[in-house]
């Protein structure tokens, strides 16, 4: 599942036929890459590859004033299937990731259990961050938002909140945690 794929093909279907730089702008327009997986930058390899599987096409090319020539690009009836089906599988595809913390957490060096507090604190201030980040985008990207596109965004939020919750409620168990297993490594 490609977010940046189906950005693009998103794009020139609602809004219609446009070039490189008017869909970076659309992105930035949008603020997606706050919100999204999409990197701005990211866009034009994209085009090319979705060209290339002539999913889109060059409906002409355009030169105003001394810009360089641009491609405008168009959906093709391939790039509507595929368009489809990625909004479809978007929709359906559960991404949840796996956390190296997780192995680490349960694979820890008896010899250097007392350090495993400050780094759960870091780990948990770095959450914490991430979530101010995540509000702050939130806010500066709000006027440029759908009511659909703000719970959207809520998500991402609410997933954050409650990882932090989840290593409180380790932070909180850690000393007895530690303790067993200092007894099961034999090194208390």
């Amino acid at each position: 599942m490609s977010s940046t794929r189906l950005f693009i093909l998103d794009a020139l279907e609602r809004v219609g036929e446009m070039h490189g730089h008017q869909l970076r702008q659309l992105a930035e327009k949008e603020h997606v890459d706050h919100w999204t997986d999409i990197t701005v930058g990211g866009l034009y390899g994209t085009l090319k590859r979705l060209a290339a599987e002539e999913l889109i096409e060059v409906v002409r090319t355009e030169q105003i004033g001394g810009y360089p020539e641009r491609q405008v690009w168009g959906l093709t009836r391939p790039g509507r299937v595929a368009l489809a089906r990625l909004r479809n599988d978007g929709l359906r595809t559960v991404v949840f990731r796996t956390d190296p913390f997780d192995l680490a957490m349960s694979r820890l060096d008896g010899a250097r259990l007392d350090a495993v507090p400050a780094l759960l604190d870091a780990r948990r201030a770095e959450l914490a961050g991430l979530l101010a980040d995540a509000e702050l985008q939130a806010r500066q990207a709000d006027p440029y938002l759908s009511p659909l596109e703000r719970t959207v965004i809520g998500h991402r939020m609410a997933r954050l909140r409650a990882e932090i919750a989840w290593h409180d409620t380790l932070a909180e168990r850690l000393p007895e945690l530690l303790a067993d297993e200092a007894r099961r490594q034999g090194t208390h």
